[in-house]
């Protein structure tokens, strides 16, 4: 078995998959899950495979409690506990303002922003917590700069959904410090990846890249750096740090 395993959701494109391959080469055993695109997955695993690292693709919806459990039942009998987990899924949908917003799209959001970052932190939890026998661990959740910004005639729920995210973090950073767990978050900024096609702007970051001190989108790999970094010793001391990777935004 591996010692070091990790679990990335929607790691199948974006930052979840440049951060699957980076944590491979640093000695990994890696989880991805996805939601629908299997054949994104499985190059991903493909890739980690031809470079000699283990690697495996779990379809399911994080917001679904029965799936969140079979994922990390499946990683306890493919490589044993988890130690490290980075809560990547996300959704955004259509640019639109808030009085044009109905309670399925608010409701979808929240259910694979928030409530599946929650459960999936809890099977973590439970697996890694010396309070329930585990050997400690270390947890990045993936807020945004749309948390501090409030992405105002966008997408106000999906930035209230990574508010959440931040106090995700601080909260639950607090309750298992002394358990053998660090909990922290990266926030990007606007980065090269096609989570802007959903929102219905491809094209996103070229528009407002300009709005950036630094003068342009940040890569997947930028991202995917920092939350190795705080996953691994050399962030030891560090837990409820929310760090933003956003260009000086």
């Amino acid at each position: 078995m591996n010692k070091k395993v990790i679990v990335i959701t929607g790691g199948s494109r974006g930052i979840g998959a440049a951060t699957a391959q980076i944590a491979a080469a640093r000695g990994y055993a890696v989880c991805i899950s996805y939601l629908h695109n299997k054949a994104a997955a499985d190059d991903i695993v493909g890739a980690i495979g031809n470079a000699s690292g283990d690697a495996i693709a779990v379809q399911a919806d994080v917001a679904q409690e029965a799936d969140v459990v079979r994922l990390f039942e499946t990683v306890d009998r493919t490589f044993g506990a988890v130690t490290a987990l980075v809560n990547n899924a996300g959704i955004l949908e259509r640019h639109m303002r808030v009085d044009e917003m109905d309670a399925g799209r608010l409701n979808r959001i929240l259910a694979a922003n928030v409530t599946g970052s929650f459960l999936c932190a809890r099977e973590a939890v439970r697996r890694m917590s010396t309070r329930h026998g585990g050997a400690g661990g270390a947890i990045v959740n993936l807020s945004s700069v749309a948390a501090r910004l409030g992405a105002p005639g966008e997408y106000v729920d999906y930035a209230a959904s990574k508010g959440a995210i931040d106090a995700l973090t601080t909260g639950l950073s607090k309750e298992v410090a002394a358990e053998g767990i660090r909990v922290n978050a990266v926030r990007p900024g606007v980065i090269y990846t096609d989570i802007h096609a959903s929102g219905g702007e491809p094209g996103r970051v070229d528009r407002v890249k300009d709005a950036v001190p630094m003068k342009r989108g940040g890569d997947a790999i930028e991202v995917a750096n920092a939350i190795l970094w705080l996953l691994s010793d050399e962030a030891s001391y560090t837990t409820g740090a929310l760090i933003d990777v956003a260009g000086g935004r």
